[in-house]
């Protein structure tokens, strides 16, 4: 088939990689985001999926809005069987949908219709879940509610981040997406409805959801950390700044500390919570670079009877 693929952040290269490497089908363009700005200098940067079609020679279009009717024009010039999308990052409107004659071709990082939305590795990590995985499906103007063609499974590990995880099903997905597009070429692969019961919402999490609740269990803690790990990133507040929480682990045993009590000891820091304590492994201090707690800790001085948590939204 001729494909045009749509995706944006560096999640999706995996996945543009496998269809240019299956030899199969002819990538005949990338759609992905305009330039965004980077760096400290904020200069305008090409997103990782343009870089990458530029690379290896594919035309890049970056439409400001895909229901552009530029966009659209050289779109149907191109004249694309189907269009996989991995991360696009816009919603596609009705005229765009109807131009491929097999549709557009979602790898949505859940098991569907669990999670649907912006987040979803990031609340399959902070829900608890043991498994998760990834799904391809028909695109169609509801939320990720489209008919279902396959789908891959993966292992939550206790100590994954929502970073590790998505970095894994990227991979995986992206050999479930070349298979898809082989499937609905030669016919032997049809779309199934979504189940009706089941379905879970995974909006973007923002940075007020990434606030840490130390009233909350200990496995709470632990789950809002790595699910927020590493964007948009878990915080507390100490000392009426903002502390960003890179890692911590639960601490069973230790359970005489009041919630946002902090306990320092020679190489630990641990802080109490709604159930048993947690550990502070790594954190990062406004204006510093990441460091291990102990360090942060050592540095700042804390005071007998210091607590994190309680000063609100900064």
């Amino acid at each position: 088939m001729k494909l045009v693929f749509a995706g944006t952040p560096e999640v999706a290269v995996p996945a543009l990689d496998a269809l240019i490497a299956s030899g199969r089908h002819e990538v005949a363009a990338v759609v992905t985001r305009p330039d965004a700005p980077a760096g400290r200098g904020r200069r305008l940067v090409a997103s990782p999926v343009a870089q990458r079609a530029e690379d290896v020679g594919i035309e890049v279009l970056k439409p400001p809005r895909p229901r552009d009717e530029a966009f659209l024009a050289r779109l149907r010039e191109i004249a694309p069987d189907c269009c996989p999308v991995v991360a696009y990052g816009a919603l596609l409107p009705r005229v765009a949908l109807d131009i491929p004659a097999h549709g557009w071709v979602n790898l949505h990082f859940s098991l569907l219709p669990s999670w649907r939305g912006a987040a979803p590795v990031q609340h399959a990590v902070m829900a608890g879940d043991e498994i998760t995985g990834a799904s391809t499906f028909l695109i169609e103007e509801g939320l990720d509610s489209g008919p279902v063609y396959g789908t891959v499974t993966e292992e939550v590990r206790p100590t994954d981040t929502s970073g590790d995880l998505l970095t894994r099903l990227a991979f995986a997905g992206s050999g479930l997406l070349a298979a898809t597009m082989d499937g609905i070429e030669d016919g032997t692969l049809k779309a199934v409805p979504q189940p009706a019961d089941g379905i879970t919402l995974a909006p973007k999490i923002t940075v007020e959801d990434a606030q840490v609740d130390w009233a909350a269990p200990a496995l709470r803690v632990d789950r809002v950390v790595r699910g927020c790990t590493p964007a948009p990133g878990a915080w507390t507040v100490f000392r009426a700044e903002r502390l960003k929480l890179i890692q911590v682990v639960p601490v069973p045993e230790r359970t005489d500390l009041a919630p946002g009590a902090l306990a320092v000891g020679k190489n630990n820091v641990y802080v109490g919570t709604g159930s048993y304590a947690v550990e502070l492994l790594w954190v990062q201090a406004q204006g510093k670079k990441p460091m291990r707690a102990a360090d942060w800790a050592r540095g700042v001085r804390i005071a007998s009877g210091e607590v994190v948590g309680g000063g609100g939204a900064l």
